[in-house]
């Protein structure tokens, strides 16, 4: 058994904490919030997550509040005709050994707060300072106090202080695409089709593209769209969006599009970033999983399911180990989770998955519980 301290409580903070905790690790997960507020919109769980998560013992409460798309289609932005379209569902059910799963984000963390023992989730806990010594890793919290353990995993985001102390600063570069959300109750959907489909409406070049897929068991339908702008700096500021200033970077797009549009009420803006794939994510017995590790645009809607794989892997790792195995096992985890979340940052940059019919066994057909460590 090995002592493990987690910053942040996110989903993969979350997934974490709950698979060391099945291994006989001891777990604290030290989280800022206060309490987790039904903040964001969606999180798209494809097969290699949701079952990931099932081993978790959280299915059955996802499955009590998500939705279950039927396809995966793609469309071209002005005739509306069909690229590609995958069968989900009992389908992907078939071939993968789950669904896809689409769910609020506050669900999801619900899920998974629920099955974390009383006492291991900290709110209010803010990670002022880390680091590490010859008896293991500490943190500090903005209270002062301090907190010891053999392990120490930095799940805390984007701008992860974790990864920062480690590696010292990065440089995320704005790809020029600003991303705008909203979520509307399926009935102002009217005659739209495939409103049960995670559909993908891809428009000319690279830059304009609407995503659509349900939430609730389909009584809300959430809409992502993107479009090149000029001058936002900011990485992960969320901001009230002008409804009629998205709706006029989509004029030209085909009804059925515009309809998706016109059916939201209000919607909210960010900038998108991209980092290059680290070389590293571990050193001596302090490492990171998810966005400290890997932030990715959300192209192929893998951000979280990426957290997710790696949380697993991670504990499959620092399975048995001891205090003196945690370094060894942290490369293992590296090791093994590295190319394969850069190939879909990659890929996810060049957003060209699925455009056209192909092959997802290689992102939907990963198995995190049984795949090499």
């Amino acid at each position: 058994m090995v002592s493990v301290l987690i910053c942040g409580g996110g989903v993969g903070g979350l997934a974490a904490a709950i698979a060391l905790g099945q291994m006989g690790h001891a777990v604290s997960v030290f989280e800022q919030a206060r309490q987790f507020g039904r903040v964001g919109a969606d999180v798209n769980l494809t097969p290699n997550a949701v079952h990931a998560l099932d081993r978790l013992g959280v299915g059955e409460a996802l499955r009590a509040n998500a939705a279950r798309p039927t396809h995966r289609i793609s469309r071209t932005w002005d005739t509306g005709a069909e690229t590609s379209r995958l069968p989900m569902s009992g389908a992907a059910e078939e071939r993968y050994g789950a669904p896809q799963l689409t769910i609020h984000r506050a669900d999801l963390l619900a899920a998974l707060e629920g099955a974390m023992p009383e006492g291991v989730l900290r709110f209010g806990s803010q990670v002022t300072e880390i680091g590490q010594d010859a008896d293991g890793a500490w943190l500090k919290l903005a209270d002062g106090t301090e907190h010891r353990g053999d392990v120490l995993i930095g799940a805390d985001g984007i701008h992860s202080r974790v990864r920062t102390t480690l590696f010292g600063p990065d440089n995320p570069k704005f790809t020029g695409l600003v991303s705008w959300r909203g979520v509307f109750d399926r009935e102002k959907g009217g005659d739209i089709p495939d409103l049960d489909a995670f559909t993908k409406w891809w428009g000319p070049g690279s830059d304009r593209q609407i995503v659509t897929f349900p939430l609730t068991h389909g009584k809300e339908i959430f809409v992502f769209a993107t479009h090149e702008q000029e001058g936002w700096a900011e990485e992960g500021w969320t901001l009230p969006g002008d409804i009629a200033e998205l709706r006029g970077h989509y004029a030209d797009f085909h009804p059925h599009a515009r309809a998706l549009l016109d059916a939201c009420d209000s919607v909210t803006r960010s900038a998108l970033h991209v980092r290059e794939p680290m070389a590293a994510w571990s050193k001596g017995r302090i490492t990171i999983l998810g966005d400290a590790a890997h932030p990715m645009v959300p192209f192929m809607a893998q951000g979280a399911c990426m957290a997710i794989e790696d949380a697993v892997v991670l504990a499959r790792a620092l399975d048995s180990v001891d205090p003196a195995g945690v370094p060894a096992a942290l490369e293992r985890y590296q090791a093994a989770r590295i190319p394969r979340t850069a190939e879909v940052q990659r890929s996810s940059l060049a957003n060209e998955w699925l455009k056209s019919q192909g092959n997802a066994d290689w992102v939907y057909g990963y198995q995190a519980w049984t795949t090499a460590v």
